[in-house]
């Protein structure tokens, strides 16, 4: 460890990792600090390679491939007999991928000459040239002062807790996310706090593998950051597959009693009370600044206790950035990511910049839904002319040639450019799909720049194609009700 570097980052994140191998492939000095210790070793990777993003959608293959198994393969002329689960094996298969990708960061790092201080930093001073991070080590509790040029925060997020279901990972009854992801066998019965992305992708895992399912979801809508035509029918879809999922229903209380967990919950005025085997409370994350800040850091904090920064992730301290879940936005991986690109590429003097309209949103449910851009409900708020296009996959060849002929995608644009605005998608691949959605926006593209090009047939990715031409009343493969543009 040096006393001085060109550029510290406090976090080993998606976002802080990045940041910290772009610097050191621009000849930086770098030091990237992380405190988190995993099954009882110092880990990168951040939440997302230990305890969110990979692990659990490590379970949610294995869970699919054991409900495909066990109840779809027949109509192909499969035959299996009994299909059992192991899930000791599974949450084993689950820990090695973890594993294999997080001691993969740490190579990385090493390779790019990146110094992984493994405990707490703390930006003690973040004003004048060099500014001052403690460095409090996880093996003794040393604390050491480093100087740099140069200081990123990337310290992620946690978990929220709220007060009527108390969280304690370790009794295993009422859990986190993280918590959710080392259950040891299938609950009979399982309860979850929050329908949004954590909640539906848990929640799917443990249905799959024969637990009775009941999801709370406070708000009076579901899925209320999607287009309101795809949440409408990822909730069929999700509700057909045995997910019992009650909107507009606030747990009021969450009670530990003989090993089981009794919930009560509220709608309409009127009380209930059910009994869960687990709960899981997936109700959001908060920024984690915790040991993060000191005193006389100088750095500018919003009213929701995220770091303020303008377009570029620059704090109001010359040198000083902040990016991922720290910062307004989405709390997503690749958000992070991007974003410690684009500090690490401005402090060198570069103009790097992410572009927010045309950040991408997946929720790993099967179908999966994915979205990009404004849903057609934003669109006309904006002011916007809009019309969109949608293809049903039922007409989709490839789609049931696969039997994944559930979902849809549609696609928004402006009536009077033509331009696109947003894509989305409920299908097999979702999160794949609307990539195309996201070049295309990138480029400024418009709803015919898609209709004019050739797609590979036969593929899902012509949904797409579909999409576009229907945006018009041109859809081949389904009928249309718009009059066909002259």
């Amino acid at each position: 460890m040096k006393d001085n570097y060109d550029l510290v980052v406090i976090g080993g994140g998606p976002g802080g990792y990045e940041a910290a191998i772009r610097a050191g492939q621009l000849g930086m000095t770098v030091a990237c600090i992380e405190k988190r210790v995993y099954k009882g070793e110092p880990a990168l990777g951040g939440t997302c390679l230990n305890v969110g993003c990979i692990p659990s959608k490590a379970l949610l293959d294995s869970s699919h491939r054991y409900e495909v198994t066990k109840h779809e393969l027949e109509e192909h002329g499969i035959s299996t007999g009994d299909v059992e689960i192991d899930v000791a094996k599974m949450i084993e298969r689950k820990e090695a991928i973890v594993k294999q990708l997080t001691g993969g960061v740490a190579a990385l790092l090493k390779g790019n000459k990146v110094d992984w201080l493994q405990g707490w930093g703390t930006l003690v001073d973040g004003k004048g040239d060099e500014k001052k991070v403690k460095f409090t080590a996880l093996e003794d509790e040393s604390e050491t002062t480093i100087t740099a040029k140069n200081v990123i925060l990337a310290a992620g997020s946690v978990p929220i807790d709220i007060p009527v279901a108390p969280v304690n990972n370790e009794e295993g009854i009422i859990v986190d996310s993280t918590g959710a992801l080392d259950f040891t066998e299938t609950p009979k019965r399982l309860g979850v706090i929050g329908a949004g992305v954590i909640g539906l992708e848990l929640g799917s895992v443990w249905r799959r593998l024969g637990s009775e399912v009941v999801v709370y979801e406070a708000l009076p809508e579901f899925l209320a950051a999607a287009d309101k035509e795809i949440a409408k029918e990822a909730g069929k879809l999700l509700k057909k597959q045995g997910l019992d999922i009650r909107v507009d229903t606030k747990v009021t209380n969450a009670e530990v009693k003989d090993g089981q967990v009794v919930v009560t919950s509220e709608k309409g005025g009127e009380s209930n009370e059910e009994t869960f085997d687990k709960l899981i409370v997936c109700v959001g994350r908060r920024a984690y600044s915790e040991k993060l800040l000191g005193e006389d850091s100088g750095i500018t904090l919003t009213d929701r206790g995220l770091v303020e920064v303008d377009d570029q992730c620059k704090t109001n301290l010359d040198g000083v950035y902040a990016i991922g879940d720290l910062v307004r936005g989405p709390m997503l991986a690749h958000k992070a990511m991007e974003e410690g690109m684009m500090a690490v590429e401005r402090i060198h003097g570069e103009k790097a910049q992410v572009n927010y309209d045309t950040i991408i949103n997946v929720i790993y449910t099967h179908p999966e839904i994915a979205w990009v851009g404004l849903t057609e409900e934003q669109a006309k708020e904006q002011g916007y002319e809009v019309k969109t296009g949608s293809f049903n996959l039922a007409a989709n060849g490839r789609a049931l040639a696969q039997s994944e002929g559930q979902g849809s995608i549609k696609v928004v644009a402006d009536e009077k450019t033509d331009r696109l605005l947003g894509m989305h998608a409920i299908c097999a691949g979702a999160g794949d799909i609307v990539h195309q959605g996201m070049i295309a926006m990138e480029f400024v593209s418009s709803i015919e720049d898609l209709q004019l090009m050739t797609f590979a047939h036969p593929t899902i990715s012509e949904a797409v194609h579909e999409a576009a031409l229907s945006a018009d009343g041109r859809a081949i493969h389904a009928i249309q009700r718009k009059k066909r543009k002259k």
